[in-house]
């Protein structure tokens, strides 16, 4: 037994505390508290025992070690990922950024994205643009001050010691605020400025916007080396700027194609049409689901970027029960379908009338949408041009239509469950069975 002890139990493993141990005995319905014969011992000498029998024998159980494992474990790999990121960074940032391909982009996108102190402060979008002005900033001496107000940079190799709080401006943050911290931190005394802070590989520095009022020469957001060599990434406030300004360019061109491509906005004027295509968003939507009901008041203007809808009408019906008897019943029926480059809604939001139809997704689906707040922003000339310049979708439908629509549609599915019916009995009559006998697949 002293053996099998030797062999599992290694020196130098953390042994429980007395709490732990006593906590595990009364778990596993036992008492650390001795009974019988041995219960006229005092407290102290049972509680004494305890901590001899907690000092002198390790806990078997392996769920005391699991926990502290797993935190180990996840903490190796998440410091084995960021180490073998930095270096696919260091080694894509030493190209230029016109000598990066499609695929070095790729990389780096992904090992940016296990950064999550710095992919969390954009969009991914964003994230796979600053790739491409991405640069490398290596210092060599230790000691050295680095100006953090000239861009944000992540540290991919050395340490680097703060001298200011606080370090970095989120882009989300207020300046004001952010303004108000430094003044604050500036007119604090020494005793009770919060001490520096060590940032190593994975952690940031600086602004991604331009801090105005503030000279890059100050010690705003500046930092010192810690070590004799370091390489940061960087992304210059300029840069970023124009990454930005790329970006938003991009979406109000896809906004205005699409606004020129639809039916009632092409003889439309440049100006009225940037208006409206300011005031767009982007939706998705997945296969089958109800965007507008037919007898409510459409939530938004759509205009259809890319897939399906179906358009269907309500019509009233006699169904027949299984005890013979007919009811009426509410079906609705598929009239027709939309697609990329058509709007809807229009009318319903601008009269304020009840939709006429449904329209429910048939393939995923990207609207372009105007949410009735955006558009009663809008100038009388512009709503009033949208009035006359719409005109209404599917509702020149008579009730004969929708009728000899329905019978259409009734006719073409009982005729399919017809034949479905007949070929399965026909297999049935024929013994064939798909997938056995001859029938199996080899």
């Amino acid at each position: 037994m002293q053996k099998i002890k030797d062999i599992f139990i290694k020196p130098g493993r953390t042994q429980l505390p007395p709490v732990a141990l006593e906590q595990r005995y009364s778990h596993a319905g036992t008492s650390l508290k001795p009974t019988g014969p041995s219960a006229a011992r005092s407290n102290s000498t049972a509680q004494d025992d305890v901590d001899n029998e907690s000092h002198h024998e390790p806990s078997h159980d392996i769920r005391d070690y699991t926990k502290s494992l797993r935190k180990q474990r996840k903490d190796e790999v998440d410091i084995a990922v960021k180490t073998d990121g930095a270096k696919i960074l260091r080694k894509l940032l030493k190209k230029l950024p016109f000598q990066r391909t499609g695929e070095d982009i790729n990389v780096m996108y992904k090992a940016l994205k296990t950064f999550t102190s710095f992919s969390c402060m954009m969009s991914n979008r964003v994230l796979r643009e600053l790739c491409y002005v991405a640069q490398l900033d290596s210092w060599k001496e230790e000691d050295f001050p680095v100006f953090g107000s000239s861009g944000m940079h992540l540290i991919l190799k050395g340490s680097v010691v703060t001298i200011h709080s606080p370090h970095i401006f989120h882009p989300k943050d207020s300046l004001q605020d952010f303004k108000k911290e430094c003044t604050n931190y500036k007119h604090s005394l020494s005793g009770q400025r919060p001490p520096p802070r060590i940032l190593e590989v994975g952690e940031c520095f600086g602004t991604f916007e331009a801090i105005d009022g503030q000279a890059m020469h100050k010690t705003i957001l500046m930092v010192h080396t810690n070590e004799p060599i370091c390489e940061l990434l960087k992304v210059t406030t300029s840069d970023y700027r124009k990454v930005i300004e790329q970006i938003k360019n991009k979406e109000q061109t896809k906004k205005l194609n699409l606004l020129q491509a639809c039916e009632h906005f092409k003889m439309w004027t440049r100006q009225p049409k940037i208006r409206v295509a300011n005031l767009i968003e982007w939706q998705n939507f997945n296969p089958n689901t109800v965007i507008v009901s037919e007898g409510y008041k459409a939530p938004f203007i759509g205009f259809i970027l890319s897939g399906e809808c179906h358009v269907l009408k309500q019509l009233e019906v006699l169904g027949n029960l299984p005890n013979g008897k007919q009811e009426r019943r509410v079906r609705q029926v598929v009239m027709g379908k939309i697609g990329a480059n058509e709007s809807f809604a229009e009318l319903s939001l601008l009269k304020q009338e009840p939709m006429t139809y449904s329209i429910i997704t048939s393939t995923e689906v990207t609207l372009g949408t105007i949410s009735p707040d955006n558009l009663y922003s809008l100038d009388e000339t512009t709503l009033e041009l949208l009035l006359q310049s719409c005109q209404p979708t599917f509702d020149n439908l008579t009730q004969e239509k929708i009728q000899e629509e329905y019978m259409e549609q009734e006719l073409k599915r009982e005729w399919n469950q017809y034949r479905h019916n007949a070929v399965i009995e026909a297999i049935n009559a024929q013994g064939v069975r798909p997938g056995y006998g001859k029938w199996k697949k080899s």
